[in-house]
């Protein structure tokens, strides 16, 4: 009887490793400045295939949001920057809510709504002096309608929003940009929203691949670098970022709030000068965030609280401006095919034009799962040969 116990105990911690595995937060960004992406009823199809949970959006697309409905994937939603100046008025915020939140909130879990996109590296001072407000606005509105608890309200930032990010213990924020992010974060202490980023390690490293570790940016084997001043030690440049802002808050007065990455990722191709961009590195970098994801793994100044990503970008947009770069970011092509595998998808997966859905042409497991579930057999063979 003590055996079949033992086994039994077994199988049920195996049961919940697997279990474990398949809630896995996986974010992802679903840009849609493109003219040939398929129909957000296709990319429903597509996202529970690889049971990725968590979808950023650049506005409050309703075709989407209806699409989703009954999912049970987290989103979120945003208000552009030109939009955000109406928001200040209340009767406004509570206008959009009624038409872009209370249709569907009931459908579609929609978490939080980012107030415009790195607004503070913006030139435009309209812009910056309506941010908070907008916010303010927006949380009023939401507790109005009791969903202050629901639904969290943040907004972007680009990494220029610091003066200074190594050694992480330094970090600071431009002095220039204190009078907007001082009110700011006693904004996010006060309602309990996260600080979010947009981090990219590729463009460190195409400013200056001489001096920077290509290793170190892909969360490959590397000796790391190591903070004089806390003397602890960092085998990526994504987690030093994360602190570098992390410390530029404790200087601010606070250390009540979470860093999360609302937008991080690397391109699959490039202008010959973006150095770097190519489907191995892409490949790479995302593979290796997804396993550190995986591990729940946190930074080393936060080691317990782990890691909270939104991966750019689920597909390539063909219409997005600039460099080769901004076209490329994509984990998959339009027609559904991965431009790589990082192991959220099975050996291929792509668009069925007769039934109109995507296909994948084996069982989706993600190459943590497979980890995980072979842990959990080789216990249970450990275990019968003791007691067997």
């Amino acid at each position: 009887m003590g055996e079949f116990t033992s086994l039994l105990f077994c199988l049920l911690i195996t049961a919940q490793l697997i279990q474990i595995v398949s809630a896995l937060k996986f974010g992802i960004n679903y840009g849609q400045i493109a003219n040939n992406l398929p129909s957000p009823t296709q990319v429903v199809g597509l996202l529970q295939s690889l049971n990725v949970n968590r979808v950023k959006l650049y506005d409050a697309d309703p075709k989407v949001l209806s699409a989703f409905s009954g999912t049970n994937i987290e989103f979120i939603i945003a208000i552009s920057n030109e939009n955000m100046s109406a928001m200040t008025d209340s009767t406004h915020a509570q206008a959009w809510l009624s038409q872009n939140v209370q249709p569907y909130i009931s459908g579609t879990r929609i978490t939080c709504i980012t107030v415009g996109n790195e607004v503070l590296t913006g030139n435009n001072t309209s812009y910056k002096s309506s941010l908070l407000p907008a916010m303010q606005s927006l949380y009023q509105a939401l507790t109005n309608l009791g969903l202050q608890n629901q639904v969290n309200v943040s907004t972007a930032h680009s990494l220029d929003i610091l003066a200074n990010s190594y050694p992480p213990a330094s970090g600071s924020f431009r002095e220039d940009l204190g009078s907007y992010l001082q009110p700011l974060l006693n904004f996010h202490s006060q309602i309990n929203s996260p600080f979010l980023i947009n981090a990219y390690p590729f463009f460190a490293y195409k400013a200056d691949p001489n001096s920077i570790s290509l290793p170190y940016v892909l969360f490959e084997s590397n000796a790391g670098q190591t903070d004089p001043n806390t003397n602890l030690n960092y085998d990526n440049m994504l987690y030093a970022q994360i602190d570098a802002v992390y410390a530029a808050m404790k200087a601010m007065g606070h250390t009540d709030i979470t860093v999360r990455v609302s937008e991080t990722g690397w391109p699959s191709k490039g202008d010959e000068d973006e150095i770097g961009a190519t489907v191995e590195n892409a490949a790479a970098y995302n593979g290796n965030l997804l396993k550190r994801v995986a591990m729940n793994q946190g930074t080393p100044l936060k080691p317990d609280v782990p890691l909270d990503v939104h991966v750019f970008a689920l597909f390539n947009e063909d219409l997005k401006p600039g460099p080769t770069s901004e076209r490329n970011y994509g984990l998959f092509y339009p027609d559904g095919t991965p431009v790589y595998n990082i192991g959220l998808q099975g050996t291929g997966t792509g668009y069925d034009s007769g039934s109109g859905t995507y296909f994948t042409s084996s069982s989706l497991q993600s190459s943590t799962s497979k980890l995980m579930i072979s842990y959990g057999v080789g216990i249970l063979v450990l275990v019968a040969s003791i007691f067997f």
